[in-house]
């Protein structure tokens, strides 16, 4: 099983001690594959953000999966089920992107994808959420 990490993982993930720093190390002892969309990619390199944390970054992550026309559908749908919600769309392609490659979503902020799992997101189970 694969775990997509959105941008807020990401980005808290990054900062030494966090709960994300804690469970991001866990998963990666144990072998966890991870990954990410190009959405919460785009995102992350937003910043702000130094050169050594984005090669870090790409390095842990690998290549992000894209967005194809099947998971565009599929943000799409999310985007109707979730209510069309002002400013939600970008969780929807995070989210159609994971359910496209059978991977968990992990994220800081659950309640934002909350709405999406009747559409087959599975979000990862973190002890603070």
């Amino acid at each position: 099983m694969t775990i997509h990490l959105d941008t807020s993982f990401l980005i808290r993930a990054l900062v030494p001690g966090s709960a994300e720093d804690g469970h991001l190390r866990h998963w990666l002892a144990s072998r966890q594959k991870i990954g990410i969309s190009a959405v919460a990619w785009a995102e992350f390199l937003c910043g702000p953000l130094d050169d050594d944390a984005r090669k870090a970054a790409r390095v842990l992550l690998g290549a992000p999966v894209m967005i194809d026309e099947h998971t565009a559908e599929l943000a799409a749908s999310m985007f109707n089920i979730g209510g069309r919600r002002r400013r939600t769309f970008v969780d929807c392609l995070v989210a159609a992107a994971a359910v496209r490659v059978d991977a968990q979503l992990a994220t800081s902020n659950p309640t934002d994808f909350r709405s999406l799992e009747s559409a087959g997101l599975r979000l990862v189970k973190l002890a603070s959420t």
